[in-house]
């Protein structure tokens, strides 16, 4: 028998073993990877049990040749997380990894029992809903509260108190051979029904502490998720905005085309059904700069189909070298359109758009700038979103902010009557060889 006094302060030091090997593990990205796959390859799940059973095996090896200290060897625990957790066939090859350093201190029951465990803590696991093992409490007393709560309002069968059941009817049964074969399997026996009791209740806190760990951070990695999927919903309808206006009025003039210039109604069609099959099919959220060219160019080129060529002009500066850079899809045409309607549709003479990019230090600059009515400075909300200007730039904006944060930068300037251009700096990335491309001169087109 183990004096009193030492198997209180060992379990005391198990449940801080337990708590800080838990912790450790759920400080590793790799492991917390592993532990929340939902399907494993076979060298996944190894990797997983070397995780948990390499240092755990390590502490039944520090019991068994350090005097008195008993509360390193968690392998009873292990094992039924192993089972509830990962499955019998893991908790079978973790049990015999976590009994090998016992039996050759001769504590031949120990692969046996250990066995016996995890094929009884992996059927469990195989018969119970996940969310059933992870809300396991390492507190007994509220477990068996909420259990007593639930059954005298609705009764029903309670896996989670016939998990606790387990873990004690299991730590009886090894104190009972422990007894009935000295120094052939490790208990700690004692006399005294108040200390087999903390016994057995430390065995089920054990279980408990790393599930409730580790279900922390899967439920904030679930909260991680969730808002990663929200930013994806806000960005795929930030990107999917057009306004309608827009199809109207093309809609109005290829009609007004078709009987007296169908060739040129039939170019705005195939313009237009472009622009649609962009909006509607699914897009990656970085397209190169090149290519978000080629979808304004569509756009543009409808609209100078309605304002005519004489009233509406196009001048692009674009350095070649910004062609292949990524940059967020859907970026261009909302302040083109906006640079339209508010810039140069109220002016009867039109007037022209110029789009420029280049590159300055690690960021690629991106101006858009037309020669329009400009816009009165009173036209200021407090949020910075200038009134009249339609959804573009407040589009645009929240764009920028949800991809990048603070490394963009997204600047209006305006003249009343002289024009505004918007200016958008926004990161590059490295190239291969971790530096940037040479700024190309720069060209001028005209259409």
């Amino acid at each position: 028998m183990i004096e009193s006094r030492l198997i209180l302060i060992t379990l005391l030091v198990k449940l801080g073993v337990a708590a800080a090997v838990s912790g450790a593990l759920a400080r590793s990205r790799v492991f917390k990877n592993l532990l929340f796959m939902q399907k494993r390859r076979p060298s996944q799940t190894l990797g997983l049990l070397a995780f948990i059973v390499i240092p755990l095996a390590l502490g039944v090896w520090v019991r068994v040749v350090v005097p008195n200290f008993l509360a390193a060897d968690l392998s009873f625990e292990t094992t039924i997380l192993l089972g509830i957790l990962i499955g019998p066939f893991s908790a079978i090859v973790g049990a015999i990894a976590l009994s090998l350093p016992a039996m050759l201190h001769h504590e031949y029951l120990s692969l046996p029992f250990d066995l016996a465990v995890a094929i009884t803590a992996g059927i469990f696991g195989r018969f119970v809903e996940e969310e059933e093992v992870w809300s396991f409490s390492p507190f007994v007393d509220l477990s068996i509260y909420r259990w007593i709560r639930r059954n005298l309002r609705k009764p029903r069968f309670d896996r989670q108190i016939l998990l606790l059941v387990l873990i004690i009817g299991m730590e009886i049964c090894r104190e009972w051979l422990a007894k009935l074969y000295p120094h052939l399997l490790f208990a700690l026996l004692t006399n005294s029904w108040l200390i087999r009791l903390a016994v057995w209740t430390c065995a089920a806190m054990v279980v408990g502490i790393p599930l409730k760990v580790w279900d922390a951070i899967r439920n904030e990695r679930f909260l991680e998720e969730q808002k990663r999927l929200l930013l994806e919903a806000r960005l795929d309808a930030l990107q999917r905005q057009i306004n309608p206006h827009f199809l109207f009025n093309t809609l109005n003039s290829i009609a007004s085309l078709i009987r007296f210039r169908p060739e040129q109604a039939r170019e705005l069609i195939v313009k237009l059904a472009n622009i649609l099959r962009i909006l509607l099919k699914d897009r990656d959220s970085y397209v190169p700069l090149r290519d978000e060219l080629s979808f304004t160019d569509d756009y543009l080129g409808i609209e100078v189909v309605r304002f005519g060529a004489e009233k509406l002009r196009v001048v692009k500066e674009i350095e070649p070298a910004t062609l292949d850079l990524p940059v967020p899809s859907m970026l261009l045409q909302p302040l083109i359109e906006n640079s339209i309607k508010h810039g140069l549709e109220p002016r009867i003479s039109g007037g022209t758009i110029t789009l420029r990019s280049r590159i300055e230090l690690d960021r690629m600059i991106i101006e858009i700038e037309d020669d329009g009515v400009g816009i009165d400075p009173g036209r200021t909300h407090s949020s910075g979103v200038l009134r009249g200007t339609g959804i573009g730039m407040k589009n645009v904006r929240e764009r920028l902010e949800v991809l990048f944060g603070d490394l963009a930068h997204f600047d209006v300037t305006s003249r009343p009557g002289r024009g505004t251009k918007v200016t958008m700096a926004i990161p590059v990335r490295e190239g291969r060889d971790g530096e940037h491309q040479d700024a190309a001169p720069r060209f001028s087109t005209r259409s």
